[in-house]
């Protein structure tokens, strides 16, 4: 059984940096394309940044120049740095992974975490 626990939300002023942790269990972590997506209240969760088990990764327009994916497979984690945050970035935000990669939509991925809240005030 995949599991998947984000860390590192919280609040932030815009302009400011958070990173996200996704820790994985119960999966040869090596494997997996690791997500990012984000949903807003009343909005469809959407697509922030994907990297592949080679280490290809994706980014949605809205954050590329400001975030940036990475993962450690001795560590089972996939990371999200976030920087230049904006008001509009505030969601609550999911990992997932997959295995194999499938592409960017989020309905295309299997296993999830909880999600991490991430306000950033104007």
């Amino acid at each position: 059984q995949v599991q998947l626990v984000e860390s590192g939300g919280g609040l932030v002023q815009a302009g400011g940096s958070l990173r996200l942790s996704c820790a994985a269990s119960g999966c040869t972590f090596s494997s997996y394309a690791v997500g990012w997506f984000r949903q807003a209240p009343g909005k469809e969760r959407e697509f922030v940044s994907i990297i592949r088990s080679g280490g290809s990764t994706y980014y949605a327009d809205s954050v590329k120049g400001r975030f940036t994916i990475s993962r450690d497979n001795a560590k089972n984690t996939g990371y999200l740095q976030m920087n230049s945050l904006k008001p509009e970035d505030t969601a609550v935000y999911y990992c997932a992974a997959n295995n194999p990669y499938r592409g960017n939509y989020y309905s295309l991925y299997d296993y999830w975490g909880q999600g991490t809240q991430v306000t950033v005030s104007s």
